[in-house]
């Protein structure tokens, strides 16, 4: 593989970088400018967002640097089933549409801690509160700016601190200013930027392997054909690190279901990952839900979420297919000692910038890639300030303070979560696991006791705080014990090694936990299972405000993503290839 070279930027891919900056801060100012005088103004949006608001915003919420790093690379070591990460959201939006909304939105509460205590208790509600507040700070933003300021490092050969700094102050501004309105309002023209420049990158990547045919078509048959790696070099070098993978002899690049040893994608662990990770992640993660909590209603935060359902199909041709386009160029890689493979991997991505944007798309794609960064610190930023003022500080230290002053409370403290955020990004370098890799296994251990008390907190009234505490703490302690007992004896159980079995086997016993001990003690209060907080399985009320014509029909639209993406895993699980 040829050496990475700084990117030369022609005064044309200035423009471009100029005028989308130039664009999203004028959104950003005047969607903002008028959103702090009370605290539902800065924190929510007033509750006023539209769909297609709520929907973006929860999209560029999600996908940073992290993505087109991290995410990349993983598609390039481990084949197409790193896109599961997308795909198996279905079943995940699906209780978020049909489950979790109508009961957020029904509570008015601003944050998921909040709606922990309203259904259990204070005690949960600032235990999450802090968790929260250290994942935000620890697993995205600070993972978000060193993904980001690597890129920027590489491409143009910018010194790291000053690069880690000034992008988490400029990226963070929209954020400290208009609050949740200017950061959802931003996300339209960052989601449109982000997945035309991905996209781009993908299409002249197929060209670009396509030789001298330059031949979209001919590109993708030849992607195909040398990651099924059935010879040459392309088969040696999946044999070779198929034990690493999936300690087997063999490996499917192209297929989304693999064997529980897979390091990434584990069936079975995918499999519950649905009610880990992904639940924590979508529905409990304060960043990912404040715009919902922000909609009009509750049809606009359902269609938000089944138009980010949509955008969610696409994006593993964006973050994912790249990754598999380059295994196909220099599956040379492949050969480098596992534990130098997984950082260079999340080099793809900036390599592939480099050999084939022609001069003006490359601003273009710098904006993109500087659209995932802003928008997701800008969303981390607003969600920990929300937490930390509402959840905390209000709370238990300034109980009858003014809507002004919490509103200023929350300026202060998001300016204080972003230089933390940058100094603690700066020191995410010294890590051997890729970027990805580092943040699904922080995913991993703070999930599954509050993903398991959160869903069995809305479908069952008979759980209470006592089962739900003693749930949660059963999972850090678990959690931590199992990690020590594979780090000491790492070659006992194959099965125990993937993050997402262990999440997985954490949160079946977090369920047996929360179950068996509210069954031993006394009922929740009637005032933590009214109808606003938990299933009435004898009268749902989740089948309202569905829209009234077929073509505006939540149902018709869900229904239509749902099979989508199950058309899709069914055609990729290893079948037909």
């Amino acid at each position: 593989m040829e050496e990475l070279q700084v990117l030369p930027l022609e005064p044309l891919d200035y423009a471009a970088f100029g005028a989308f900056f130039v664009i999203l801060s004028l959104i950003g100012y005047w969607s903002g400018r008028n959103e702090r005088k009370t605290s539902k103004e800065y924190f929510l949006a007033d509750r006023k967002l539209p769909w297609y608001v709520v929907g973006s915003s929860f999209i560029v919420a999600n996908i940073s640097s992290e993505h087109f790093i991290g995410m990349v690379g993983a598609g390039l070591i481990y084949g197409i089933c790193a896109g599961m990460a997308c795909w198996a959201n279905v079943a995940t939006f699906t209780f978020l549409i049909w489950f979790f909304i109508p009961y957020l939105l029904a509570s008015k509460v601003y944050t998921t801690p909040e709606f922990l205590q309203c259904r259990y208790n204070s005690i949960l509600r600032h235990s999450f509160a802090i968790v929260t507040i250290l994942t935000n700070i620890v697993a995205f933003l600070a993972a978000v700016l060193y993904g980001g300021t690597l890129a920027l490092q590489t491409l143009f050969d910018w010194p790291f601190w000053p690069t880690i700094i000034i992008l988490g102050l400029v990226a963070g501004i929209w954020a400290i200013y208009g609050g949740l309105s200017s950061v959802a309002w931003a996300s339209i023209p960052t989601v449109i930027i982000m997945i035309g420049g991905g996209v781009l990158v993908t299409i002249l990547g197929l060209y670009w392997l396509s030789g001298d045919s330059h031949s979209f078509i001919d590109g993708f048959k030849i992607m195909i054909e040398r990651n099924q790696a059935n010879e040459g070099i392309y088969a040696e070098v999946v044999a070779q690190t198929s034990q690493q993978i999936t300690h087997q002899d063999t490996y499917n690049r192209l297929s989304v279901i693999q064997p529980n040893s897979h390091e990434l994608m584990p069936w079975g662990g995918l499999l519950l990952s649905i009610f880990t990770i992904s639940i924590w992640y979508n529905a409990l993660n304060q960043f990912m839900i404040q715009s919902v909590l922000g909609a009009k209603n509750s049809y606009h935060a359902r269609m938000g979420i089944v138009l980010a359902g949509f955008i969610q199909i696409v994006l593993p041709i964006v973050i994912v297919m790249p990754g598999l386009i380059f295994f196909a160029k220099y599956p040379e890689v492949m050969k480098l000692p596992w534990n130098e493979l997984r950082p260079q991997a999340d080099k793809t991505w900036i390599f592939m910038v480099q050999k084939i944007i022609p001069v003006g798309l490359k601003g273009l794609v710098l904006a993109a890639l500087f659209g995932a960064i802003q928008s997701t610190v800008n969303a981390v930023v607003n969600s920990t300030a929300t937490v930390f003022t509402m959840d905390i500080y209000k709370r238990i230290l300034h109980r009858n303070g003014t809507d002004k002053h919490y509103v200023k409370v929350g300026i202060i403290s998001s300016i204080v979560v972003l230089v933390v955020s940058i100094i603690l990004g700066g020191f995410i370098n010294k890590l051997s696991n890729s970027l990805f890799v580092y943040i699904q296994t922080l995913y991993a251990f703070f999930a599954p006791p509050f993903a398991a008390i959160f869903l069995l907190g809305i479908l069952w009234r008979r759980i209470n705080a006592i089962g739900a505490m003693t749930a949660v703490i059963f999972g850090f302690v678990f959690g931590i014990l199992l990690k020590l007992y594979i780090h000491l004896f790492p070659s006992h159980y194959i099965l125990l090694e993937p993050f997402m079995n262990q999440a997985a086997i954490n949160w079946a016993l977090c369920i047996i936990v929360c179950i068996v001990t509210s069954l031993c003690t006394a009922p929740p209060r009637p005032d933590q299972i009214t109808d606003n907080l938990v299933c009435n399985w004898k009268n749902l009320n989740i089948f309202h405000e569905l829209g009234n014509r077929w073509y505006t029909s939540i149902i018709f639209w869900w229904s239509l993503f749902a099979l989508t993406v199950i058309g899709i895993i069914i055609l990729l699980s290893g079948i037909f290839v």
